[in-house]
């Protein structure tokens, strides 16, 4: 990855980094296993479309964790994922947890007591992750960031979101401006020892010392949903073995492209966040 020295204590990245190689002669245990944590009786959808993504983008292994009463629906929408029935103590979750090489936890969660208990356990654990929507909204609600936070993770926020996390930092506002974003998102990675991913026009990543802007990507991605690809797409190059901050730069690099490509085949107006997940393919080909 080429970059330069914005100033004496941060790289910009100027571009993404290669993906990692696909030997002719690999097998599915070769490429990741990843877990999704999300989904309820409102938003079966969410899950449903990280793991797809997360397979799309070349994970070996994609299980969602899912209530019971809604798995059967969401692995009939993708038979390629693997199903596990939650029911209100989590279990198994922890267990699967352990097998994964990257959980993805929050797309379509809702905010529950049982959600927020299985949060809190899957924090402590030592493992690559994934953080994005009602996971987010779990952390913006406690009072600081917990101690006990012990997984390697990479924070993928929406302005809103970030608005809401921003008050463990003792503000209440997200800047629109560029630098203002880019502040906002080291402030926060250095804060939390985590990557930052600061969604929107111009996505924002950042692990305190590196920063990229992503340029890909148009309004062919606002529509509910392209949030859930994106951290599909994040969590599979985690798991494939890249580094969470060059996987984090890559991964919203293909996001936008591939959002790119849907809407110059359908139009802006009319993709979808299943369309983007059919544009993936095309987009690895221009990293």
């Amino acid at each position: 990855m080429r970059s330069h020295t914005a100033n004496s204590s941060m790289r910009r990245i100027e571009r993404p980094p290669a993906l990692p190689a696909r030997p002719v002669d690999g097998h599915k245990g070769m490429f990741g296993r990843v877990l999704v944590f999300g989904g309820s009786a409102q938003m079966i959808g969410a899950p449903v479309l990280a793991g797809t993504a997360a397979l799309r983008t070349g994970s070996g292994l994609v299980q969602i964790a899912l209530p019971g009463a809604v798995l059967a629906t969401a692995i009939s929408a993708a038979p390629e994922l693997i199903g596990l029935s939650l029911g209100q103590g989590g279990e198994g979750l922890l267990d699967a947890a352990q097998k994964a090489d990257v959980i993805v936890a929050g797309p379509g969660l809702g905010q529950s007591s049982p959600v927020a208990k299985n949060l809190d356990r899957l924090f402590r654990l030592d493992k690559y992750m994934v953080v994005d929507a009602d996971a987010l909204n779990y952390l913006a609600s406690l009072k600081s960031w917990p101690r006990s936070f012990k997984a390697n993770a990479v924070l993928t926020p929406h302005p809103g979101e970030m608005k809401r996390l921003a008050k463990l930092l003792n503000r209440d506002d997200v800047p629109s401006d560029e630098a203002g974003r880019i502040r906002l998102a080291v402030t926060a990675a250095r804060r939390f020892r985590q990557v930052m991913v600061l969604k929107g026009h111009r996505t924002v990543v950042t692990d305190g010392k590196r920063v990229y802007v992503n340029k890909t990507g148009d309004s062919s991605l606002s529509k509910a949903g392209a949030g859930d690809v994106l951290s599909g797409i994040l969590a599979s190059l985690i798991g494939q073995g890249m580094e969470r901050f060059e996987a984090a730069c890559a991964a919203t690099f293909l996001h936008g492209k591939a959002g790119e490509l849907a809407g110059k085949k359908l139009g802006r107006r009319s993709v979808l966040a299943r369309d983007v997940i059919d544009a993936i393919s095309a987009a690895i080909e221009a990293i």
